[in-house]
C-alpha cells in the first residue's frame, strides 16, 4: 500500500499541464517511489546537435545507463527533421533493446533490438554524426540471436555498450 493514496491516484504535470513522470528511476530506467533518490534523469526538453547527441548518448552507454541514452535518442528522434526521423528511431529502439536485456527480459530485449537493427538497416544515405550504422546493425542482430539463445545472464557491460562511432584501433 502507498504511502499517499491520493498522490497514486493523480498524474504528474508539467508546467504547461501535460501528463509528466516524476517519480526517480534507477539505473535501468524503472521507476522508484516518490522521495527515493534515483539517477539523474535526461530533461524532457533536451535538444542537442546530431554529434551531441551521439557523444552523449555513448558516454551513458559506456557507464551502463542504455536507458537514459535511449532518452537522449529519443529526444533526437522527436526533434529530427523528416529525412532522419526514422534512423534516430532505430537507434532509440536499439537502446531500449538494450535496457530491455540489462533488466533480463530477454523477449523485450530481442523485439527492439531486431526492431532497431533492421531501422538501422533500412537508412539510405551517408550516416550522421560518424554513426558506426553497420557495425550498429551487426551488434543489433547478433546480440538479439545470442539472447534468443541463451538468455540475458551471461551478457557483459560490453554487450550494453556497443560503439556509437567507429572506435579507432
Amino acid at each position: 500500500m502507498s504511502a499517499d493514496p491520493v498522490r497514486d491516484r493523480r498524474r504528474d504535470r508539467d508546467p504547461e499541464g501535460r501528463a509528466r513522470n516524476a517519480r526517480p528511476r534507477d539505473a535501468s530506467g524503472r521507476p522508484l517511489p516518490y522521495g527515493e533518490s534515483g539517477v539523474e534523469r535526461v530533461p524532457e526538453d533536451l535538444v542537442l546537435s546530431p554529434g551531441d547527441t551521439v557523444t552523449e548518448a555513448q558516454r551513458l552507454l559506456d557507464e551502463g545507463l542504455p536507458f537514459q541514452a535511449h532518452e537522449v535518442l529519443e529526444a533526437a528522434w522527436k526533434a529530427s527533421d523528416p529525412a532522419t526521423r526514422e534512423l534516430w528511431r532505430a537507434l532509440a529502439q536499439l537502446a531500449v533493446g538494450l535496457t530491455h536485456a540489462q533488466r533480463g527480459n530477454s523477449r523485450g530485449a530481442v523485439s527492439l533490438l531486431e526492431r532497431g537493427a533492421d531501422g538501422i538497416a533500412r537508412w539510405v544515405g551517408d550516416a550522421p554524426a560518424g554513426l558506426d550504422l553497420p557495425g550498429l546493425q551487426r551488434h543489433g542482430f547478433a546480440l538479439a540471436e545470442r539472447i534468443e539463445r541463451s538468455g540475458t545472464g551471461s551478457l557483459t557491460a560490453a554487450d550494453l555498450a556497443p560503439a556509437l562511432r567507429a572506435r579507432a584501433r
